[in-house]
């Protein structure tokens, strides 16, 4: 993608405005940042969404108030350009801010440089990846395969689905869009190969950004190794939607199977820093907290573990890569990375095979698992019309609250998620938040860095190694959409309801106690105009109401999210699902899914458990349909 000339000027002139180049450091423009954005724009999907971003740089010398144009500006005046944007009334203007505020400090700080190693952080993780266990198959020309079942993704769902196939003596063909990329400690390469969008994903408006495996195991390659079984309250309110099964033993066993395959255990849960002061701050507060279970053997836990979200150098996490697709493929499988499904082939009402552009496939079933922001765009470009596909979409929603502590906490290091606190999971009905902590390393903390002016941000970014996270995790009871353009390509249409925010807010006055109690100095919100706290000087109440006066709008403050649910949920009925009890799509015979899509409502807990259990479900009644 080639800028013109004015859009380039007004790129670089953004870039030197969030970060000048303080205290010794290169401007942004220096760094290579607006080349970096520029790579980053080239890689999204969804032109049109490109198209907006070009036509503001178009028009943005002209932002400031005539007749001088904006990268003519002093710093100060610049900055109060982008504080007008990020405060505007507008959302269309916030949304703007947002996406230009997160591609330049991410690249700033996330970029290996003077900017990164200003931080604190030691760097990439220099370290030979531990090898697979089987080779996948990379397409060579064009090529037609033949088999029982096609699968469609190699995740949580798609790898135990074809694991669960292949030992039932059926020959399995998994298509994996991604590739079998090699372990790199270093973050923003290793989020271009294995993340969905390059780890860029957003909601539409850009209000809420989402993270996503793209690469062989999906998920499960880089996701903290959480493993936590679907809770009883939730099994019997998907039961209630006329999926029986998700309350039976039928389940349970489910359950039992993926959690004995993917090697779940108790004794790889050594406390990072972050999780000690969540654990210290709980008890503190004579509130729950408890150790995570996780998906590892051999971990090292605080010495490389920190490093994890980008494939595991040890070869210690144990995702479908290591053990469902290993069997599969023990079994006779095939396994294709770089393969990306168009269509379902579909003839007389059942599902025959798989349009991938140059492999095809025949088969005698199809079982889609591409997450549940792919799988309802695959199963519209095959036709289907359900009306229940693409709705549902629940994303258990976050919003960081940072502590600043005395002591060193070196956020990007130790154990991924070694603690919870299920406190207030409860808070109505079955809804509420738990607490957790995450890893943060440069390029993330970049993204979500709030601005204020480039000193501000400057001066909060120093503090980095002293840093503690910890987060409300929403489960969310209303839901949004995932639509698909013209292009084929899916976007998420999603905002918090009021409902949804009341318990949003309670964990964030939650966090911000967890962290009081542990002894921050001071507690900052991730507002985009910030919010400071230092306990002693006022009460959480009155933290709570400047964070109030911010605003919890779309923009206002950063919501994220790794957990993509429901948008092709199993049921009862075709009026209120796109599947039926066994996760076959009610359009399409022998069509079956076997991901996060399938949720009838919100786990409530880190969902990789709960999709490997419907998918084991789901396949072993497709096995049995096949034989």
């Amino acid at each position: 993608m080639e800028l013109s000339r004015r859009q380039h000027a007004a790129l670089v002139a953004i870039c030197d405005t969030f970060s000048p180049g303080l205290d010794g450091l290169p401007p942004a423009s220096e760094a290579g940042v607006p080349e970096a954005v520029v790579g980053a724009f080239e890689r999204h999907p969804r032109k049109h969404e490109l198209q907006e971003i070009l036509r503001l740089l178009s028009v943005w010398e002209h932002a400031a108030r005539p007749p001088r144009r904006f990268s003519s500006l002093p710093l100060a005046a610049r900055e109060e350009v982008l504080r007008s944007w990020r405060d505007s009334s507008l959302e269309r203007k916030r949304s703007a801010y947002k996406v230009l505020r997160k591609a330049v400090l991410h690249h700033y700080f996330g970029l290996p440089g003077p900017a990164r190693s200003s931080l604190g952080y030691p760097g990439a993780l220099e370290r030979a990846a531990a090898a697979l266990p089987f080779e996948p198959e990379r397409a060579q020309g064009e090529l037609l395969v033949d088999c029982d079942v096609c699968v469609v993704g190699s995740g949580a769902g798609g790898g135990t689905a074809a694991g669960v196939l292949a030992a039932a003596g059926l020959d399995v063909a998994v298509l994996e869009a991604g590739e079998a990329a090699a372990f790199s400690g270093e973050e923003i390469d290793s989020l271009q190969r294995l993340y969905l969008e390059g780890g860029a994903s957003a909601t539409e408006d850009q209000s809420l950004d989402f993270l996503g495996g793209w690469c062989l195991g999906g998920g499960t390659t880089v996701n903290w190794t959480t493993a936590l079984r679907t809770p009883d309250d939730v099994r019997d309110e998907w039961a209630a939607h006329g999926v029986p099964a998700f309350a039976a033993d039928e389940f349970v066993r489910s359950l039992d199977a993926v959690e004995k395959r993917l090697e779940v255990n108790g004794e790889h849960s050594t406390a990072s820093g972050r999780d000690l002061v969540l654990e210290r701050g709980a008890e503190a507060l004579g509130w729950h907290v408890g150790a995570q279970p996780r998906n590892v053997r051999g971990c090292d836990e605080n010495g490389v573990c920190g490093y994890c979200g980008f494939g595991c150098a040890l070869g210690a996490k144990r995702g479908t890569a290591e053990t469902w697709l290993a069997d599969a493929a023990k079994a006779g499988a095939r396994v294709l990375v770089g393969v990306r499904a168009q269509r379902v082939l579909v003839e007389r009402g059942a599902a025959v095979g798989v349009d991938a552009g140059r492999v095809q496939v025949r088969a005698r079933a199809v079982v889609v698992a591409c997450g549940a922001f792919h799988t309802p765009a695959l199963l519209r470009r095959s036709g289907l019309t359900n009306a229940a596909i693409g709705r549902n979409l629940r994303f258990h929603p976050v919003t960081l609250v940072v502590g600043e502590f005395e002591e060193p906490i070196n956020p990007w290091q130790g154990t991924l998620q070694a603690r919870y606190s299920e406190e207030h999971a409860r808070i109505d009905a079955g809804y509420g938040v738990r607490y957790e902590t995450a890893p943060i390393h440069p390029g993330f903390f970049g993204a979500g860095l709030q601005w204020d002016g480039a000193r501000e941000s400057l001066e909060l970014a120093k503090r980095y190694p002293y840093l503690a996270p910890v987060f409300p995790l929403v489960r969310d009871r209303d839901a949004g959409e995932v639509v698909v353009g013209r292009d084929g390509e899916p976007s998420a249409r999603y905002r918090l309801s009021p409902y949804d925010v009341r318990h949003l807010r309670a964990g964030f006055v939650g966090a911000a106690r967890i962290l009081e109690a542990a002894g921050a100095i001071r507690i900052v919100s991730t507002h985009a105009r910030p919010v400071s706290w230092k306990p002693g000087e006022r009460g959480v109440g009155q933290f709570l109401a400047e964070a109030d006066a911010r605003g919890w709008e779309p923009n206002r403050v950063l919501y994220a999210s790794a957990h993509v649910m429901g948008t092709a949920r199993m049921g009862g009925s075709p009026a209120g699902s796109a599947c039926d009890p066994m996760g076959e799509t009610w359009e399409v015979s022998r069509l079956v899914i076997c991901d996060g899509s399938t949720f009838p409502t919100a786990s409530g807990v880190n969902p990789m458990i709960s999709i490997a259990a419907v998918a084991h479900l789901n396949a072993s009644a497709l096995a049995t349909r096949l034989a």
